[in-house]
């Protein structure tokens, strides 16, 4: 790929969508970091949400077996045509991944990894489909909004840690493995960025998952209140039994949500499960 990625945007008359939150890695050294630090192998299927320009696709390409990029911006064709000449291991599906049926694309494909510089208005809603409903999926190592990605990571008792920290342990086990200034990107975004690697995981079990969400989300529906005031408005209990039921779990009264690690929130919803 001899020309720059902006000569071939400009070339092929390619507009900027803000809507579609399109920021393109044009640094190649930053492109190769960020596969390697994903850690994806010679064998491996990579999916890709959102490829853009192509320039992730194409150093995705050089490592792995085989890409199936992901992208809702069909006049991106001619840019992409250019960006991926030569590449015969990947492949463009002009297709908004949140509308994919994971249950039947999984059925045509084999164990897979994520690896994307995601658009930010789709960031969490396309990690919660993974986490939540894939199978197949290994792993996902992908860029995200610094702010969102310290979020992901977050430890219980920081005001980073809200319920998608606790919904993510419950699958995997993440960590920022690079951080990116807003000025490697083209346009340049109005905040910095970070690359974040999903590890799935067996971290601990849960007798119901439906359980365990909701008493997530109730701990975290209103920050102010204690946990026992929000257990009791999300599950219609008593006060006396919402108390009985914390300290059955070893539980402090006056705890917030933000104290209790995905650990104490799976044996309280375990817990529950069966006592309610």
């Amino acid at each position: 790929m001899e020309k720059d990625i902006k000569t071939i945007l400009a070339e092929c008359g390619f507009s900027f969508k803000k809507q579609l939150g399109q920021n393109f890695i044009t640094d190649k050294n930053l492109l190769s970091s960020i596969v390697a630090a994903s850690g994806v192998g010679k064998e491996v299927t990579v999916i890709e949400i959102g490829c853009g320009a192509g320039t992730l696709t194409r150093a995705l390409s050089e490592r792995v077996k085989k890409v199936i990029a992901f992208e809702v911006d069909k006049t991106l064709q001619p840019v992409l045509a250019q960006t991926l000449s030569g590449c015969t291991n990947a492949e463009v599906v002009f297709r908004d991944f949140l509308k994919v049926g994971l249950k039947e694309f999984e059925k045509e494909q084999g164990e897979y990894f994520v690896v994307a510089n995601l658009p930010y208005y789709v960031t969490t809603p396309l990690i919660m489909k993974l986490i939540e409903e894939s199978e197949k999926c290994k792993g996902l190592s992908v860029m995200v909004q610094e702010e969102v990605a310290e979020r992901f990571c977050a430890k219980e008792g920081t005001p980073e840690y809200g319920a998608i920290t606790a919904m993510i342990a419950l699958r995997a086990e993440c960590e920022i493995t690079k951080r990116v200034p807003r000025t490697l990107f083209y346009p340049r975004p109005n905040v910095d960025s970070a690359v974040v690697k999903f590890t799935f995981c067996n971290r601990f079990a849960v007798k119901d998952k439906a359980v365990y969400k909701k008493v997530v989300h109730a701990a975290f529906s209103s920050r102010r209140k204690t946990l026992e005031n929000n257990l009791v408005s999300a599950f219609k209990l008593t006060r006396e039994k919402a108390r009985e039921v914390l300290t059955a779990c070893g539980i402090d009264l006056k705890a917030r949500g933000e104290t209790l690690s995905p650990e104490r929130f799976a044996a309280l919803a375990d817990y529950m499960t069966t006592a309610l």
